[in-house]
């Protein structure tokens, strides 16, 4: 699948593409859940995003020693630490990502592991409601997101012993971050003069024409247009879009000194640059903008699927999420059949 491609349909577009690159989605079944059978029975919605070419070739992201990404022992800790209650406070873990490195997307994986606050994207029929979401980790390491997705065995004081299952492959698919600048005023669509940022994507699996009931329910459409805006972690916020607060400081990111300045004194900022998202405690809003990417944006978004089924490949030689982490990484039936696991 790759990144896919794009092509603009007006002469004079008003986006300016930062970052392209391949997004796949996750999610978890609760605790001592064997099966998920609806959004009710989910714990958890992760997506996340590998970025492949940009503006730029290099990318600015957390030092390797910060966060999870630098626990010497990062499966230790994901199987010593009681997980569940973690992540429910969403307060524990390790600190924030802070200092800087360099990566070169186009040659080295960079993988952003993205926890959405309330188990779902937001609704594209809804307008206007932000839902909120964080990143709980950034690594160069396959491996590493590869044991973030796993489950596990551990044993509490108060419930006896408890069981987290593994993540399962819901969606795949290409993204774009770009800048947009609206200065048209259209119906039901949140439009300013000033520039702004969206996250936008198109699914490339499941398959159309697959049911498709764990995406629905988890509202990921086909395609999305997402207004995307960076919380200030130095400014505390009222709880808002599926967060009670947010994180504790000590997990919040630390940016450098020119991302954090350009802050101000507000308490959001476009996604400008996407380097932002290379931060683990990086809090963020998403708002639906549309379901039509080409309507809205003078964007047609192009995936590979045709070329592959052209070429008579199957499904599973097609993922590129099955190349990148591997067919044991997570159940991949709701991925390719769209049913719930």
């Amino acid at each position: 699948m790759g990144q896919g491609a794009e092509s603009e349909t007006r002469a004079e577009p008003s986006i300016e593409i930062q970052e392209r690159g391949e997004i796949f989605f996750f999610y978890r079944p609760k605790v001592d859940k064997e099966e998920a059978q609806g959004a009710e029975d989910v714990q958890r919605l992760y997506l996340v995003l590998r970025p492949e070419s940009g503006q730029r070739s290099f990318e600015e992201k957390q030092a390797p020693h910060s966060g999870k990404e630098g626990a010497k022992q990062m499966q230790a800790e994901y199987s010593e630490t009681n997980k569940e209650e973690r992540e429910e406070e969403e307060g524990g873990g390790t600190g924030g990502g802070h200092g800087s490195h360099q990566v070169n997307i186009e040659e080295q994986p960079l993988l952003r592991f993205i926890v959405m606050g309330r188990k779902s994207l937001p609704n594209t029929s809804n307008k206007g409601t932000p839902y909120w979401g964080f990143v709980e980790m950034v690594t160069t390491q396959i491996e590493h997101l590869k044991a973030a997705l796993k489950g596990e065995q551990y044993e509490t004081a108060t419930r006896g012993h408890r069981h987290l299952p593994d993540a399962r492959a819901v969606g795949e698919g290409v993204y774009r971050i770009l800048k947009h600048t609206d200065n048209t005023s259209k119906p039901g669509i949140w439009s300013s003069k000033r520039m702004h940022t969206h996250l936008i994507y198109k699914l490339e699996y499941p398959p159309e024409g697959e049911e498709e009931k764990p995406q629905e329910a988890l509202n990921i459409a086909r395609e999305a247009s997402f207004l995307i805006q960076i919380k200030n972690p130095e400014q505390h916020q009222q709880g808002q879009g599926g967060f009670r607060g947010g994180l504790k400081k000590k997990r919040k990111a630390a940016f450098p000194a020119h991302l954090q300045g350009l802050f101000g004194n507000n308490r959001n900022h476009p996604a400008d640059p996407p380097d932002f998202l290379n931060y683990e405690g990086c809090e963020f809003l998403l708002i639906s903008a549309a379901d039509d990417i080409e309507q809205e944006l003078d964007l047609d978004l192009k995936i590979e699927q045709e070329q592959d089924a052209g070429a008579g490949l199957l499904a599973h030689e097609c993922s590129d999420l099955i190349k990148t982490f591997g067919e044991d990484a997570a159940s991949t039936r709701p991925l390719f059949e769209g049913t719930w696991v």
